[in-house]
């Protein structure tokens, strides 16, 4: 059987480390800043966004939480961006997405200060992270390296497959692979007969959002499996990308959902804001 991946105990451990690095600030150190912007009523996103406020509260950070309606306007927006960049108590901004249809994510991404966008959207830190060069990366994809890390399960010469290519998960996730010396393949919609790529993986990250589509027979024996999928059935339950329980007999170790990348989101984070607050 699989090794479990547990979220949760690699988040704990994350939050402790903040949690140490918070009560250690002198007098003159700066108290790390979180601001949330969220427009619009849509629920998830304010389960989203009130996990965060708490989680700030909870280490001891400054944190601000901005609801606006639904009707916001594009330059509303912006402003509200503008004054949280010129606001030194904030070291990190984040605006919840998605966004209302009416608004566009690609201006208000760019807009925030590459300093402290703690999501690592920017078109700054995204080129950063192709180059190699230290940056605010993707909360996400970063919570699985430190899963991986946690584990002590090894990347460096190991063939990674990442199954989507997103700019919150895929291609970041890709980038940081590539960074850890893994040999990196990327499969999407478009590619021929990603069972006999996916079976080639030592290490394989399923973020395509699909409910259950990696199977066994698209999984090399011994592997490690990564499932940062979160999908609904129609019954109402939480699933990934990946059927755990046929896929968790032949990997050598395999993140559950929940409970496997989900808890990690909340605590990258927090470790992007404390990094953004020390500059």
């Amino acid at each position: 059987m699989a090794i479990i991946l547990d979220g949760k105990v690699v988040r704990d451990a994350v939050l402790e480390d903040l949690k140490a690095k918070v009560r250690g600030l002198g007098p003159g150190d700066k108290v790390p800043g979180l601001a949330v912007v969220l427009v619009g009523e849509d629920p998830a996103s304010k389960v989203y966004v009130g996990s965060k406020v708490k989680a700030c509260g909870a280490l001891g950070y400054y944190s601000e939480e901005h609801r606006l309606p639904t009707n916001t306007s594009q330059e509303e927006l912006l402003g509200l961006v503008k004054r949280l960049n010129d606001d030194p108590k904030v070291h990190g901004i984040l605006v919840q997405l998605p966004l209302p249809s009416h608004l566009r994510q690609d201006p208000i991404i760019e807009a925030i200060d590459p300093a402290k966008d703690v999501d690592g959207l920017h078109p700054l830190n995204a080129g950063y992270l192709v180059m190699g060069r230290k940056t605010l990366t993707p909360c996400t994809p970063t919570g699985v390296m430190e899963i991986l890390r946690h584990y002590r399960l090894p990347v460096e010469g190991k063939k990674a497959v990442v199954i989507g290519r997103s700019i919150l998960v895929g291609k970041p996730m890709a980038q940081l692979l590539l960074a850890a010396n893994a040999t990196v393949t990327v499969c999407h919609s478009k590619t021929p007969d990603i069972a006999a790529v996916a079976r080639e993986a030592d290490i394989l990250v399923a973020a395509i959002g699909k409910a259950g589509f990696v199977g066994p027979s698209m999984v090399k024996p011994g592997s490690v499996v990564v499932d940062v999928g979160i999908n609904r059935t129609p019954a109402g339950k939480l699933v990934g990308d990946v059927d755990f329980e046929t896929v968790e007999k032949v990997a050598s170790a395999i993140t559950p959902v929940p409970g496997g990348v989900g808890p990690m989101t909340i605590a990258m984070l927090m470790k992007n804001t404390f990094q953004a607050s020390q500059g």
